[in-house]
């Protein structure tokens, strides 16, 4: 049967990395998790409660742009985080960060489009952009600028997505750098899409929103991080007024709604202030483990995050390729880690991303296998 242009994608690596840990895993190896973005804490106790209660009634369709009192509470984070008074009309729920993304490209690009971003960046951004048959358009961004963008430095294009913080970086953007860049980005006729799906994960300086310097930006965030709630598959974005109809035909037509049960879980969760800044403090933990165990293990090259759960290392003094590199620590330290290959196709190679995003136990061992490892290499 015949297959499309457009759909051949390149793969999600960290998949595939979870692929070959799980198959360690399956022979009976005991394997340290450090290359994925998911949670060790839980989905809040009030989410899962309210779920359950929930159970008890039917659950159906919604409206397609999400119950309208999460699209309220929702509204209410950005007053109680950014001090933003934001109309929940302009709230839209999706199922995940991923179908936000798909939703905006939909409602912003036509094909052919070109839509700018820094790399490293997420990999799905270009995957998906391809997939739509949209032209990616990578920015090298400079450790000394964080791994962000400059404003000077952007390049013919109709989109940019800006990522705060980054993945795999953990980087922030402060409220002049997003002013700079969605004033350059607009005069050059750029529509600006704003990642925040780390918001809420931060270690000094609070994460500021895109909403915080203008309303004319696709705001797109998600429960997975923050609330725990990698599985459950609901985001949200937030739409300038007047893309408000568009999005929502699209939502109608792919999606009809994002799932009852989850949003249900969502509203609940909003209100699980303690348990969730109780497990900020666990990635804070972890987080210093990694700046003080990585460099002892000899991964003395690392941006310290500000953000998000990762650690990005440059590893060019120990290796050119950072896929057999992964490979190998995977093999004989039996920790999975993530080839910056996924991340920055060019540079990649020369790069791996560290998550400690799981326990403190498994953080504290995975160090401790990875200093045996490259004590012995």
């Amino acid at each position: 049967m015949r297959q499309s242009t457009r759909g051949q994608v390149d793969p999600f690596i960290v998949m595939d990395v979870m692929e070959a840990a799980a198959r360690a895993e399956s022979s009976g190896r005991h394997i340290i998790h450090m290359e994925v973005g998911q949670p060790g804490t839980a989905a809040p106790r009030g989410a899962r409660e309210a779920l359950a209660r929930a159970l008890e009634q039917p659950l159906g369709y919604t409206a397609a742009l999400g119950l309208p009192r999460l699209r309220q509470g929702i509204a209410g984070l950005y007053r109680r985080w950014y001090g933003v008074d934001l109309d929940p009309a302009r709230v839209v729920v999706t199922p995940g960060s991923s179908g936000a993304f798909i939703l905006a490209f939909s409602a912003l690009f036509d094909a052919g489009d070109r839509v700018a971003m820094g790399l490293p960046g997420y990999p799905s951004y270009r995957q998906i952009l391809r997939a739509m048959s949209l032209e990616p358009v990578g920015i090298q961004t400079r450790p000394e600028d964080r791994y962000q963008p400059r404003p000077d430095e952007l390049p013919d294009a109709e989109g940019l997505i800006l990522a705060s913080p980054g993945n795999p970086s953990g980087t922030v953007l402060r409220t002049d750098e997003l002013q700079a860049l969605t004033d350059s980005a607009w005069g050059r006729g750029m529509a600006v899409i704003s990642d925040e799906i780390y918001h809420g994960l931060s270690y000094g300086e609070r994460c500021h929103s895109a909403l915080e310097v203008t309303d004319e930006v696709f705001v797109i965030n998600s429960f997975s991080k923050y609330f725990s709630m990698t599985g459950w598959r609901v985001g949200w974005m937030v739409v300038p007024q007047s893309h408000l109809r568009t999005v929502e035909r699209l939502a109608q037509n792919m999606f009809i709604c994002p799932p009852h049960a989850s949003q249900v879980a969502a509203l609940a969760a909003l209100d699980c202030i303690e348990e969730t800044e109780e497990n900020l403090k666990v990635y804070a933990r972890n987080r210093q483990l990694m700046l003080e165990g990585l460099p002892r293990a000899g991964f003395t090259r690392i941006a310290p995050p500000e953000g998000a759960f990762y650690i990005y290392a440059d590893v060019s003094d120990l290796t050119t390729d950072s896929l057999a590199f992964a490979s190998e620590i995977l093999e004989k330290a039996g920790v999975a880690v993530t080839p910056g290959l996924d991340f920055d196709p060019e540079r990649g190679a020369r790069t791996l991303r560290f998550s400690y995003a799981r326990s403190t136990e498994d953080v504290t061992e995975g160090l401790r296998r990875l200093t045996e490892f490259m004590a012995s290499r």
